[in-house]
């Protein structure tokens, strides 16, 4: 069975360049191909991956920059572009922004990367054009890599490897049926009566919760997440947010330490989301979501 192990990287200032430079070619390539999937499709012909494979590697005469790149890298790109308009189509496939999408690129041969551990908590990777590349080894590999994918999360760099760890691939059971009501007060309640939330909810503590209308959402998206330091700082980040000068400096930095509080928020409710559906797909059999 597929698996997947994220790490965190511990780069050099030479290799996270390197890294933001490859992330910033890969959303070149995509927003490039994308928009010539669009101008093909609005003179009622098509391309496909193969053909801009080809003027892929054309195009590196023209543009040299593209070489810094590994091919593999941009031809996954150019793979991962393929699908994304084969499920959704071509005109929902949105565009990557600086701004909005963290720089990210894959390595889909597992067979060129080198794993080697270094002691209990530390690792490395050998990765093509980076070199030795260390990593926290909070946890054991458990098997043999696939593919990694590079991702920068706010001014960290992770990887996560897709492993084969040799488990077989679950199956479906004989388990009963159950309804799931996702909810503003709870996540989530079953038709059998349990409430799935970070906190434990009871029937009375549904009944008490009455805030204000207007932050209502907003509380009940982020209880559980925040500890009540957490949230005082968020507030107080907000308010300094709301004042700062748009496009200032001292506007960028206020934002990087609230982007860093809602990144646990964001890290919790990931975990907690897997923890709920590992929960409910072992107990039962058959799964009904509310529309």
């Amino acid at each position: 069975m597929l698996a997947g192990r994220r790490y965190r990287l511990e780069l050099t200032a030479d290799q996270a360049l390197f890294a933001e430079r490859i992330g910033g070619i890969c959303r070149a390539v995509w927003n490039t191909a994308l928009e010539q999937r669009r101008a093909y499709r609005r003179r009622g012909a098509s391309i496909g991956y193969a053909e801009q494979c080809r003027q892929l590697a054309a195009a590196k005469t023209d543009f040299p920059w593209l070489a810094e790149a590994p091919s593999h890298c941009l031809q996954q790109t150019l793979n991962d572009l393929d699908r994304a308009v084969a499920t959704h189509g071509v005109g929902r496939v949105r565009w990557k922004s600086r701004q909005k999408t963290p720089p990210s690129f894959r390595f889909p041969e597992g067979k060129r990367l080198t794993v080697e551990k270094i002691n209990r908590k530390w690792g490395r990777v050998r990765l093509p054009k980076f070199g030795w590349v260390r990593f926290r080894r909070s946890r054991p590999l458990g098997g043999q890599v696939r593919s990694a994918t590079l991702t920068r999360d706010g001014r960290h760099w992770f990887i996560s490897f897709l492993v084969e760890d040799g488990h077989p691939t679950p199956q479906t059971h004989d388990g009963p049926a159950v309804g799931v009501d996702r909810g503003v007060v709870s996540a989530a309640v079953t038709s059998d009566g349990e409430f799935y939330d970070r906190r434990n909810v009871t029937s009375a503590d549904v009944s008490s919760f009455h805030p204000p209308a207007e932050d209502r959402k907003e509380r009940a998206a982020e209880r559980g997440y925040l500890s009540a330091g957490e949230a005082k700082r968020r507030l107080r980040l907000q308010r300094r947010l709301a004042r700062s000068r748009p496009g200032g400096s001292g506007r960028r930095r206020v934002a990087a330490k609230l982007a860093t509080v809602m990144r646990r928020v964001r890290r919790r409710r990931a975990d907690f989301n897997a923890q709920a559906a590992h929960r409910l797909t072992a107990r039962y059999g058959l799964i009904v979501l509310e529309d």
